[in-house]
């Protein structure tokens, strides 16, 4: 089992990273990734203890892996799973939302439909599993970018001004593919092992050039990485920004020059359908997202545990108002959690022998992901008010003898003096106000594509012939007479 060490010294290659138009030397170590990358670390020490039973036989190597690399082929495989990603997203309290185990759920579903990266002009279908028997072995850290640069959203890549501004091969050769052009948005990307490079956006058949998915590992010749601006240097301390030095996940845009790509990281080769094939004839689309309401659901639990502490440290949980709040809180988060449990329950095997969770159950809750987090959020908004401005600008407040005696005396509660005070309502803070809780705010509202593809997803998966067969026969029970 890989070891947080083993992981952090992967780190430690020509990968190009730039952050402010400065190229990053020792990633494992730099402000900007260093606290993220430890938290990587942490999980894969978490798993490789035994004690948190995330270990498993895999049959395609007959050695120990982590479960979340493994394909369900079994309900008691399914319920394996989801303990081992609720293991991960509890450690990270859900803020960590590309932990290794997301695309590795989507390699699995992969993995258990070879055929599907057959059907092309090429037969990638070996290479696919060679790559998930990998991922078995030496536990991979996968982030991906699968979403064309926002250049225009009326049409596709081949209709931009310029050539391949989106990634796309260039070349072909013997041994491989040449591409060249920019993919977005790789959270995590920077402190990954590999980039799986693909495109959920539709696309025609004009573009063929654009229609590829790849393995590329970070450090890769040609390839580079501009993040976003980092939110963890600019944190003072972990007192004030409790959740912004640890869980950082840096979001950036990849651009490729011209960088070889042998032939056995492809999956799909200038095939549009196989685009789609790859998500949703495999099961990768559904099981990915059941991994990511796992972590979702963890998040909003514990952004429901500030609430009601912030209430008990005010003295106002008694308050049918703010008890109000708090259930329709509650109400949110246990919403999303049923959701997780239905698609566990409502689960089946497929022609595969892949155990996938109901797709009902998963993209409803997800379709309503966009709303439900903001509303969690003002509720937490709304029943801290101004105690998270009321606080000191920072921990050396706390620590200065001559300012501490004024916060003592004036910042604190009847139900907790002035330090713990301070230091819940800056947690709350990180999570709502600073730069890093804004940055999870838009996250979570647009984590699987704007509202309308969202819920389009719920819309095809719910299952209207029921519901409207019991209305056509309600119809037809009675007549004019």
């Amino acid at each position: 089992m890989r070891t947080g060490k083993d992981y952090l010294a992967a780190l430690n290659d020509d990968r190009e990273i730039y952050i402010d138009g400065a190229r990053v030397r020792d990633v494992a170590n730099h402000p900007a990734f260093a606290p993220v990358a430890k938290t990587i670390a942490e999980l894969y020490d978490l798993a490789a203890d035994p004690a948190s039973e995330m270990t498993f036989t895999a049959p395609e190597t007959g050695a120990e892996a982590n479960r979340v690399y493994g394909i369900p082929r079994s309900r008691e495989d399914l319920t394996a799973y989801r303990k081992a990603a609720d293991a991960w997203a509890r450690h990270t309290h859900g803020w960590v939302g590309r932990s290794p185990d997301h695309v590795g759920a989507f390699l699995a579903g992969f993995a258990a439909h070879p055929e599907a990266f057959a059907a092309g002009d090429r037969d990638l279908s070996a290479n696919v599993l060679a790559y998930h028997r990998r991922l078995l072995t030496e536990s991979r850290y996968v982030s991906y970018a699968i979403i064309p640069p926002q250049v225009s959203r009326a049409t596709t890549a081949h209709a931009w001004d310029g050539d391949f501004v989106q990634v796309g091969v260039v070349e072909e050769r013997e041994d491989g593919i040449v591409v060249r052009g920019a993919q977005m948005l790789a959270t995590g990307g920077p402190v990954a092992d590999d980039i799986l490079v693909s495109c959920i956006k539709p696309l025609t058949e004009n573009d063929r050039d654009f229609a590829l998915s790849f393995v590329v590992p970070v450090g890769a010749d040609g390839l580079k990485f501009y993040c976003r601006r980092p939110f963890a240097p600019a944190a003072t301390s972990g007192y004030d920004y409790p959740l912004s030095t640890r869980y950082d996940e840096t979001d950036a845009l990849l651009v490729f020059d011209d960088v070889f790509i042998p032939w056995e990281s492809v999956f799909v080769f200038r095939d549009v359908q196989g685009l789609r094939r790859q998500f949703f004839d495999t099961g990768a689309h559904v099981f990915g997202n059941w991994q990511a309401q796992i972590r979702f659901s963890v998040k909003l639990q514990f952004i429901t545990g500030l609430a009601r502490k912030v209430a008990a440290v005010n003295g106002v949980d008694k308050f049918p108002g703010v008890v109000e709040k708090l259930g329709e809180l509650a109400s949110l988060a246990a919403m999303v959690e049923s959701g997780v449990l239905a698609a566990e329950y409502t689960a089946e095997p497929d022609e595969s022998g892949l155990w996938l969770p109901g797709k009902r159950a998963v993209y409803g809750a997800m379709g309503l992901q966009a709303e439900l987090y903001p509303r969690a959020l003002a509720i937490l908004r709304d029943l801290v008010g101004g105690g998270v401005l009321q606080v000191p600008s920072s921990v050396e407040d706390m620590r200065n003898p001559e300012t501490r005696a004024d916060i003592d005396r004036y910042i604190f509660s009847p139900n907790a003096p002035a330090e713990e005070r301070v230091k819940l309502f800056k947690l709350v803070w990180d999570a709502t106000g600073s730069e890093f809780g804004g940055r999870h705010h838009q996250y979570e509202m647009f984590y699987a594509g704007a509202p309308f593809v969202v819920k389009g997803y719920a819309f095809r998966n719910y299952g209207f012939e029921g519901p409207v067969a019991d209305v056509d026969a309600f119809l037809a029970s009675y007549d004019l007479g």
